[in-house]
């Protein structure tokens, strides 16, 4: 659950400054892999944003979210405290190997 609020924080901030500055790697690069020749969608706006530019901003807020989340993720792992072990001792078909049972 914490990672998961890790990574639409990281979205969120990165969808937010690539809004303002599209030049934030690699969402125009993989904008421009993924949807070549889409240019002419420039003039398209969403809530007053061009639409090239919402897309690359979602991009960049998934990958950088989704590193956040690793990284977060494997971090927590590392410093995961140690649960205590528990021996369970299993006796079947050997009726002379345990004790009985309480009266």
């Amino acid at each position: 659950m914490k990672g998961a609020l890790v990574f639409l924080i990281v979205f969120a901030i990165l969808v937010i400054a690539t809004l303002g500055n599209t030049d934030i790697p690699p969402g125009k690069a993989i904008y421009s892999a993924v949807l070549p020749g889409t240019e002419a969608a420039a003039g398209y706006l969403i809530n007053g944003v061009d639409a090239i530019t919402v897309i690359i901003a979602v991009f960049n807020g998934v990958i950088y979210g989704f590193v956040a989340w690793l990284i977060f993720s494997l971090v927590m792992l590392a410093f995961k405290k140690d649960k205590k072990q528990q021996t369970v001792n299993v006796y079947y078909n050997n009726e002379a190997n345990y004790p009985p049972p309480p009266p």
